[in-house]
Protein backbone atom coordinates (compact mmCIF):
# COMPACT_ATOMS: atom_id res chain seq x y z
CA UNK A 1 0.00 0.00 0.00
CA UNK A 2 1.25 3.35 -1.15
CA UNK A 3 0.03 6.82 0.31
CA UNK A 4 1.52 10.56 0.10
CA UNK A 5 0.75 13.36 -1.94
CA UNK A 6 3.73 14.42 -3.78
CA UNK A 7 3.89 18.30 -5.54
CA UNK A 8 5.66 19.86 -8.21
CA UNK A 9 8.68 22.34 -6.74
CA UNK A 10 11.26 23.68 -8.46
CA UNK A 11 15.24 22.03 -8.35
CA UNK A 12 17.87 24.63 -7.72
CA UNK A 13 20.64 23.32 -9.85
CA UNK A 14 22.56 26.02 -8.99
CA UNK A 15 23.73 24.87 -5.41
CA UNK A 16 24.81 21.60 -3.82
CA UNK A 17 22.43 19.92 -2.15
CA UNK A 18 23.56 16.90 0.68
CA UNK A 19 21.16 14.23 -0.63
CA UNK A 20 22.79 14.92 -4.12
CA UNK A 21 26.14 15.09 -3.20
CA UNK A 22 25.68 11.76 -1.31
CA UNK A 23 23.78 10.12 -4.10
CA UNK A 24 26.82 10.83 -6.29
CA UNK A 25 29.29 9.35 -3.44
CA UNK A 26 27.24 5.97 -3.81
CA UNK A 27 27.90 6.20 -7.29
CA UNK A 28 24.10 6.98 -8.15
CA UNK A 29 22.72 9.37 -11.23
CA UNK A 30 20.60 11.77 -9.92
CA UNK A 31 22.88 14.77 -9.16
CA UNK A 32 23.91 17.62 -10.74
CA UNK A 33 27.20 19.03 -11.52
CA UNK A 34 27.41 21.08 -9.10
CA UNK A 35 26.47 18.38 -6.83
CA UNK A 36 29.51 16.56 -8.73
CA UNK A 37 32.09 19.20 -8.35
CA UNK A 38 31.73 18.80 -4.55
CA UNK A 39 31.98 14.74 -4.67
CA UNK A 40 34.92 15.21 -6.97
CA UNK A 41 36.83 17.37 -4.60
CA UNK A 42 36.26 15.26 -1.55
CA UNK A 43 38.99 12.80 -0.46
CA UNK A 44 38.28 8.92 -1.25
CA UNK A 45 37.59 8.41 2.44
CA UNK A 46 34.05 10.21 1.81
CA UNK A 47 33.29 7.45 -0.53
CA UNK A 48 33.86 4.90 2.18
CA UNK A 49 31.94 6.43 4.58
CA UNK A 50 28.76 6.94 2.51
CA UNK A 51 29.34 3.08 2.01
CA UNK A 52 29.63 2.57 5.30
CA UNK A 53 26.90 4.43 6.70
CA UNK A 54 24.49 2.83 4.42
CA UNK A 55 25.46 -0.45 5.56
CA UNK A 56 25.00 0.55 8.90
CA UNK A 57 21.18 1.53 8.43
CA UNK A 58 20.74 -1.73 6.45
CA UNK A 59 22.10 -3.85 9.73
CA UNK A 60 20.47 -1.38 12.04
CA UNK A 61 16.82 -1.57 10.73
CA UNK A 62 17.20 -5.34 9.63
CA UNK A 63 18.01 -5.43 13.83
CA UNK A 64 14.83 -3.58 14.87
CA UNK A 65 12.80 -5.29 12.59
CA UNK A 66 13.72 -8.56 13.66
CA UNK A 67 12.77 -7.58 16.98
CA UNK A 68 9.47 -6.60 15.88
CA UNK A 69 9.53 -3.01 15.31
CA UNK A 70 6.84 -2.22 12.32
CA UNK A 71 7.08 1.35 12.45
CA UNK A 72 9.83 3.84 10.95
CA UNK A 73 9.82 6.97 10.36
CA UNK A 74 13.29 8.05 8.41
CA UNK A 75 14.38 11.50 8.18
CA UNK A 76 17.05 13.09 5.59
CA UNK A 77 15.54 10.06 3.56
CA UNK A 78 18.06 10.68 0.23
CA UNK A 79 17.43 9.98 -3.35
CA UNK A 80 16.44 6.11 -3.32
CA UNK A 81 19.14 3.55 -3.53
CA UNK A 82 18.42 0.29 -3.30
CA UNK A 83 17.74 -1.61 -1.16
CA UNK A 84 16.35 1.12 0.70
CA UNK A 85 14.89 1.34 4.69
CA UNK A 86 11.22 -0.30 3.77
CA UNK A 87 12.51 -2.88 1.66
CA UNK A 88 14.79 -4.05 4.55
CA UNK A 89 11.94 -4.11 6.88
CA UNK A 90 9.24 -5.22 5.22
CA UNK A 91 11.30 -8.10 3.86
CA UNK A 92 11.39 -9.16 7.58
CA UNK A 93 8.09 -7.99 8.74
CA UNK A 94 5.96 -7.30 5.37
CA UNK A 95 2.73 -5.23 7.66
CA UNK A 96 5.77 -2.41 8.09
CA UNK A 97 4.99 1.05 8.22
CA UNK A 98 7.41 3.51 6.69
CA UNK A 99 7.43 7.24 6.40
CA UNK A 100 9.83 8.72 4.34
CA UNK A 101 10.96 12.70 4.61
CA UNK A 102 13.16 15.12 3.08
CA UNK A 103 13.65 18.71 2.17
CA UNK A 104 15.09 18.43 -1.44
CA UNK A 105 12.29 18.16 -4.51
CA UNK A 106 14.52 15.53 -6.42
CA UNK A 107 13.59 12.93 -3.98
CA UNK A 108 10.67 14.10 -4.29
CA UNK A 109 10.44 13.10 -7.88
CA UNK A 110 11.76 9.71 -6.60
CA UNK A 111 8.84 9.15 -4.24
CA UNK A 112 6.66 6.81 -6.77
CA UNK A 113 10.33 4.45 -5.74
CA UNK A 114 10.00 5.66 -2.54
CA UNK A 115 6.21 4.78 -1.84
CA UNK A 116 7.29 0.85 -3.79
CA UNK A 117 6.67 -1.79 -0.94
CA UNK A 118 4.60 -4.58 -0.06
CA UNK A 119 1.01 -4.88 -0.48
CA UNK A 120 0.89 -6.10 3.09
CA UNK A 121 2.21 -2.71 4.57
CA UNK A 122 2.49 1.13 4.09
CA UNK A 123 5.10 3.53 2.43
CA UNK A 124 4.28 7.31 2.69
CA UNK A 125 6.24 10.12 1.93
CA UNK A 126 6.28 13.44 3.16
CA UNK A 127 8.86 16.76 1.98
CA UNK A 128 9.87 18.31 4.98
CA UNK A 129 12.66 19.84 7.26
CA UNK A 130 14.15 18.13 10.26
CA UNK A 131 14.62 21.64 11.15
CA UNK A 132 10.31 21.98 11.35
CA UNK A 133 9.87 18.81 12.87
CA UNK A 134 6.14 19.61 14.25
CA UNK A 135 5.38 19.30 10.51
CA UNK A 136 6.64 16.22 9.97
CA UNK A 137 5.33 14.22 13.23
CA UNK A 138 1.84 15.30 12.01
CA UNK A 139 2.06 13.80 8.61
CA UNK A 140 3.91 11.02 10.15
CA UNK A 141 0.95 10.62 12.74
CA UNK A 142 -1.50 9.88 9.49
CA UNK A 143 0.39 6.69 8.84
CA UNK A 144 2.01 5.89 12.06
CA UNK A 145 -0.01 4.80 15.10
CA UNK A 146 2.34 7.10 18.14
CA UNK A 147 0.11 4.83 20.83
CA UNK A 148 3.40 1.81 19.25
CA UNK A 149 7.05 1.91 19.06
CA UNK A 150 8.39 4.11 16.50
CA UNK A 151 11.94 3.88 15.17
CA UNK A 152 13.42 7.06 14.17
CA UNK A 153 16.21 6.96 12.01
CA UNK A 154 18.05 10.03 11.36
CA UNK A 155 21.41 8.60 8.85
CA UNK A 156 23.87 10.82 8.46
CA UNK A 157 21.59 13.68 8.84
CA UNK A 158 21.97 15.96 11.86
CA UNK A 159 26.10 16.77 11.05
CA UNK A 160 24.58 19.02 8.89
CA UNK A 161 22.70 21.10 11.48
CA UNK A 162 24.63 23.37 13.41
CA UNK A 163 24.57 24.24 16.69
CA UNK A 164 22.98 27.77 16.26
CA UNK A 165 19.77 25.31 15.22
CA UNK A 166 19.87 23.43 18.45
CA UNK A 167 20.51 19.93 16.67
CA UNK A 168 20.25 18.06 20.25
CA UNK A 169 16.75 19.93 21.19
CA UNK A 170 15.52 19.04 17.73
CA UNK A 171 15.92 15.17 18.30
CA UNK A 172 14.77 15.52 21.82
CA UNK A 173 11.75 16.91 21.19
CA UNK A 174 11.30 14.71 18.25
CA UNK A 175 11.98 11.53 20.73
CA UNK A 176 9.50 13.29 23.35
CA UNK A 177 6.64 12.56 20.77
CA UNK A 178 6.90 8.72 20.38
CA UNK A 179 6.28 6.16 23.27
CA UNK A 180 8.30 4.62 25.19
CA UNK A 181 10.15 0.91 23.57
CA UNK A 182 10.45 3.21 20.53
CA UNK A 183 14.14 3.65 18.87
CA UNK A 184 16.68 6.13 18.01
CA UNK A 185 18.53 5.08 14.74
CA UNK A 186 21.48 7.72 14.70
CA UNK A 187 24.79 7.84 12.37
CA UNK A 188 27.31 11.11 12.66
CA UNK A 189 30.34 12.07 10.92
CA UNK A 190 33.03 12.48 13.63
CA UNK A 191 35.18 15.46 13.96
CA UNK A 192 37.25 13.91 16.34
CA UNK A 193 38.48 10.68 15.10
CA UNK A 194 40.14 11.84 11.68
CA UNK A 195 40.95 15.65 12.63
CA UNK A 196 42.62 16.84 9.76
CA UNK A 197 40.19 14.81 7.02
CA UNK A 198 37.19 16.27 9.27
CA UNK A 199 38.58 19.54 8.17
CA UNK A 200 39.06 19.17 4.61
CA UNK A 201 35.70 17.49 4.25
CA UNK A 202 33.98 20.27 6.54
CA UNK A 203 35.96 22.71 3.73
CA UNK A 204 35.18 21.18 0.77
CA UNK A 205 31.45 21.17 1.62
CA UNK A 206 31.90 24.71 2.23
CA UNK A 207 32.46 25.71 -1.00
CA UNK A 208 29.45 24.19 -2.30
CA UNK A 209 27.44 26.17 -0.04
CA UNK A 210 26.82 23.30 2.21
CA UNK A 211 27.65 23.73 6.06
CA UNK A 212 29.04 20.80 7.70
CA UNK A 213 29.34 20.15 11.80
CA UNK A 214 31.30 17.44 12.72
CA UNK A 215 31.08 16.77 16.27
CA UNK A 216 33.19 14.86 18.62
CA UNK A 217 31.81 11.32 20.15
CA UNK A 218 31.03 13.32 23.72
CA UNK A 219 28.99 15.72 21.03
CA UNK A 220 27.26 13.05 19.61
CA UNK A 221 26.59 10.99 22.24
CA UNK A 222 24.81 13.79 23.84
CA UNK A 223 21.56 12.63 21.60
CA UNK A 224 21.29 9.66 22.82
CA UNK A 225 20.65 11.72 26.05
CA UNK A 226 18.13 9.52 28.48
CA UNK A 227 17.84 6.70 26.30
CA UNK A 228 19.32 3.38 26.84
CA UNK A 229 22.07 2.37 24.70
CA UNK A 230 21.25 -1.07 22.73
CA UNK A 231 25.33 -3.17 22.53
CA UNK A 232 27.64 -2.01 21.41
CA UNK A 233 26.85 1.46 22.59
CA UNK A 234 27.89 4.27 20.44
CA UNK A 235 30.64 3.04 17.72
CA UNK A 236 31.73 3.80 14.76
CA UNK A 237 30.01 2.68 11.53
CA UNK A 238 31.34 -0.37 10.69
CA UNK A 239 32.03 -1.58 14.22
CA UNK A 240 27.97 -1.87 15.09
CA UNK A 241 26.60 -4.75 14.08
CA UNK A 242 24.38 -6.84 16.46
CA UNK A 243 22.15 -10.39 15.25
CA UNK A 244 24.92 -10.75 12.19
CA UNK A 245 28.59 -12.00 11.23
CA UNK A 246 30.91 -8.62 12.16
CA UNK A 247 31.20 -6.28 9.09
CA UNK A 248 35.26 -6.60 8.04
CA UNK A 249 37.28 -4.33 10.08
CA UNK A 250 37.78 -0.87 8.35
CA UNK A 251 38.52 2.74 9.75
CA UNK A 252 35.43 4.77 9.84
CA UNK A 253 35.13 8.86 10.62
CA UNK A 254 31.32 7.88 11.10
CA UNK A 255 29.69 7.29 14.74
CA UNK A 256 26.85 5.53 14.65
CA UNK A 257 24.40 3.75 17.24
CA UNK A 258 20.57 2.69 18.40
CA UNK A 259 19.00 3.13 21.17
CA UNK A 260 15.69 2.20 23.17
CA UNK A 261 12.99 5.16 24.28
CA UNK A 262 12.72 4.83 28.21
Amino acid sequence: MTSGTPTTRQIDTSTAHPARVYDWLLGGKDNYPVDEAVGERLPAEARDAARQNRAFMHRAVAWLAAQGIDQFLDIGTGIPTEPNLHQIVQGIVPTARVVYTDNDPIVLRHAEALLVGRPEGVTDYVEGDVRDPAVIIAHARQTLDFSRPVALSLIALMHFIGDDQNPHELVRNMLAELPSGSYLVLSHAASDLYPELAELVTAEYAKGGIRLGFRTRAGVLRFFDGLDLVEPGLVTATEWFKGTPAPAPEGSGIYAGVARVR
